[in-house]
């Protein structure tokens, strides 16, 4: 009112004088809604104590004051009639955290584990459509560093570029319990681009895997992330550190052997780039029909199956360009003493075998997560003898995550779903 009155007498003349009657009017105006006792308005004029903030906040948790809290929580509130809600989190010394609040709305994570045996304040605040902010307060203390820490480990390391077929998976050095099996998966996220539909499945309690509904598309860039930094995993264990992998999936590059022709077809990006004779095991030692992935690749290795199939049945022999599927032992290799057969006659103990040229030719060609389906054996291949997510259903596989499914409404974040291959790369937590 000041700024506006200012302005008018500095306007002139007749302004001057108009504006000096409407201050005079509302002086007076003010003088006769006034009662005795010290110049309070009167109640009629609406003078009263400021309303209420139409919107509301709660926090749930960490309750106020609490002790003992684990380094991963996260903070979990609810808001009424809120148009914007915003969560902070600051320690003792005022120092903000960083974190995100959940899709739902319901909760905020911090981007990493809290420091272990410090003081925080979290404020969430909610706005109404009245512009009014309401806020809650909660101020606890995490716990400290505990003893019993589970490392978290990933298969792949970062910039790793591997095919279509490749599953994700972490592994950790304890077994977690079935009942904190859904806090786990809550905690593991998988972020695509593009985006595309996928779960996490439980293999054993030592091993979560994840892939999408159908083949990873090609190129895409795959980034997956477990907070597991404090996080409770059950009998007085606790995560030791998050854990955040970024690999890049290559050309779909896809094997077909159907065991009828006795041939292989191998496509990349959908069209048919080779052809190859293939002999494959034997009727006592045949292959496994169904979809498995490359497991490893080992340009020169040795075949010793003495201690397996014994002394009459057994052999050792030298190998190239092997390319292990499974993990009873059959791969696809290069077989020169089987040339002869390849394309008609199945002579091996269930392993693919092709040429020394095109096992030459496959090697350079595939690399590890790259799918292949043998089709037409007499043995079906065993579900965990090998990575063979994908020859279950995608209804079977949803079965083995620990949350309900339901397909997000953007694919591209995913919340969260056998031993013996070493890998090059394993970032550890």
């Amino acid at each position: 009112m000041r700024a506006s009155q200012d302005r008018l007498i500095r306007g002139g003349g007749r302004r001057r004088v108009f504006a000096a009657g409407l201050l005079a009017v509302a002086l007076a105006f003010t003088s006769a809604c006034t009662d005795g006792d010290g110049g309070k308005p009167s109640s009629w004029h609406g003078g009263g104590e400021t309303p209420a903030p139409k919107a509301a906040a709660t926090i749930s948790e960490p309750a106020a004051d609490a002790k003992d809290v684990p380094a991963s929580t996260g903070i979990t509130f609810t808001t009424k009639d809120a148009q914007q809600t915003t969560v902070e989190l600051k320690d003792a010394a005022g120092k903000a955290v960083e974190g995100t609040v959940a899709a739902d709305g319901k909760s905020w994570l911090p981007a990493g584990a809290l420091e272990y045996g410090t003081a925080y304040t979290a404020t969430v605040t909610a706005t109404g459509d009245d512009g009014r902010p309401a806020t809650a307060t909660s101020t606890f203390t995490t716990m400290a560093k505990p003893g019993n820490q589970v490392r978290v480990t990933s298969f792949l390391g970062d910039n790793q570029v591997v095919g279509v077929g490749m599953p994700l998976i972490v592994k950790f050095s304890r077994g977690i319990p079935e009942d904190y099996r859904d806090d786990v998966q809550r905690r593991m996220t998988v972020t695509s681009t593009p985006a595309q539909e996928g779960i996490w499945h439980w293999v054993s309690p030592t091993e979560v895997r994840y892939r999408p509904k159908e083949f990873w598309k090609t190129d895409t860039k795959v980034s997956y992330r477990v907070q597991a930094g404090g996080l409770p995993m059950g009998d007085g264990w606790y995560g030791r550190a998050d854990l955040t992998v970024d690999i890049t999936i290559g050309p779909a590059v896809v094997m077909t052997v159907d065991n009828k022709t006795k041939r292989m077809t191998v496509t990349r990006n959908g069209s048919v780039i080779k052809t190859i004779p293939v002999s494959l095991g034997k009727k006592s030692t045949p292959s496994s029909s169904g979809t498995m992935v490359v497991i490893e690749k080992l340009r020169k290795t040795v075949f010793d199956t003495f201690e397996e199939l014994g002394p009459e049945e057994g052999y050792r022999t030298k190998i190239d360009f092997a390319q292990r599927l499974t993990w009873g032992g059959e791969f696809i290799h290069a077989a020169p003493w089987s040339e002869g057969q390849q394309g008609t006659t199945n002579v091996s103990h269930g392993c693919v075998n092709v040429s020394m040229a095109n096992g030459d030719w496959l090697f350079k060609n595939t690399q590890i997560g790259d799918p292949i389906t043998v089709k037409g054996t007499e043995r079906k291949l065993q579900n965990g003898n090998g990575w063979t997510d994908w020859n279950m259903s995608w209804d079977e596989y949803v079965k083995g995550s620990a949350l309900p499914y339901e397909p997000p409404a953007d694919p591209g974040t995913t919340p969260t779903t056998p031993d013996g291959a070493t890998p090059s790369a394993s970032p550890t937590a």
